[in-house]
């Protein structure tokens, strides 16, 4: 075997031991199943639960790395939802929402730290845009599930569930707080479905 055909050798032996490149794929998130669920203690009697009826979000994922490359989700503030609609006027208003002149509250995705253990789950940090002030904030969550839907739409699917709390006065929403009538801590649930694209 001569000096170029040794190369071409070696450089084949090189092709076929060295790892597939990751994919990144771009996730649309399945507006159909995207849940947004808040819970805040209500004058210290109970816990008032609420829902945020239109959101959208985007993301790239490799799923063979475990790596998050970008992601962002759009809520409209004017979708929350209590089931009294003259609660859910007071919280789209000024003392809350704000939601005429604040419409989108926005989280950007900045990083996915998986577990050690269990690399499913992780914490998932970003930042948090919510009447006009943006602050860091940081996700439990877990990747339920990705496979192939088995009916309807058949795409390929991730199932995802996240949770956190943030107290809403850093935001600058404090009515109520001082008085005790509304907590300062707000749970946030979120529960979805995205589609690879």
């Amino acid at each position: 075997m001569n000096s170029f055909q040794s190369i071409i050798f070696a450089g084949l032996l090189l092709g076929l031991s060295s790892p597939t490149l990751a994919e990144p794929r771009d996730f649309e998130i399945d507006e159909e199943h995207f849940s947004i669920m808040f819970r805040v203690h209500h004058v210290g009697f109970a816990d008032q639960i609420g829902l945020f009826l239109k959101a959208s979000g985007s993301f790239v994922y490799d799923e063979e790395s475990n790596e998050l490359h970008s992601g962002e989700v759009e809520v409209d503030a004017s979708s929350v939802f209590t089931n009294h609609e003259r609660r859910d006027g007071h919280v789209r208003n000024r003392d809350f929402l704000h939601a005429r002149r604040h419409g989108t509250i926005r989280f950007e995705a900045d990083g996915w730290h998986p577990n050690e253990d269990d690399p499913r789950t992780g914490r998932l940090t970003g930042d948090l845009t919510l009447l006009g002030e943006t602050r860091p904030v940081e996700l439990t969550a877990t990747i339920n599930k990705m496979d192939y839907f088995p009916f309807g739409h058949e795409k390929y699917t991730m199932g995802v569930s996240a949770s956190t709390t943030i107290l809403r006065s850093e935001w600058g929403m404090t009515y109520g707080v001082e008085e005790g009538m509304v907590g300062d801590e707000v749970h946030l649930a979120f529960e979805f479905e995205a589609l690879a694209q």
